[in-house]
């Protein structure tokens, strides 16, 4: 079994990195049509927009991820705890948070195969 996982774990990330951007670019459609220009909602649709779709494609991935990773972290602390404490659970923050976790191995990761990157490097 591990040497299958060890064979195809790429294809596995890949699977999840798409996963997560797409659904964080779905959090980001969400708000259109709510968010005042250039307010925080505003910038906030932006960046899942474009980070999720760049994400997903894996162009400029780790740039993508962190500045995702940094709205996500701004969300928790700023919207999240400063509403409700620290507990996800009670903040209704657990979704940012595990936003968070995803793009830290993200950046960690990079796009792997099956990514704009990885052909882009491969020229």
């Amino acid at each position: 079994m591990n040497k299958f996982f060890d064979k195809h774990g790429d294809y596995f990330y890949v699977v999840f990195r798409v996963i997560v951007g797409f659904v964080f670019l779905l959090h980001g459609v969400a708000k259109v049509g709510n968010a005042e220009l250039l307010s925080l909602m505003w910038f906030a649709m932006l960046i899942e927009i474009v980070a999720g779709a760049f994400v997903i494609l894996g162009l400029f991935t780790r740039i993508s991820a962190v500045v995702a990773a940094l709205e996500m972290a701004y969300a928790f602390l700023f919207v999240h705890v400063a509403s409700g404490g620290w507990n996800p659970l009670s903040n209704n923050g657990e979704a940012a948070l595990l936003y968070f976790a995803a793009f830290l191995a993200i950046i960690a990761f990079g796009a792997r195969c099956c990514s704009i990157d990885s052909s882009i490097r491969r020229r």
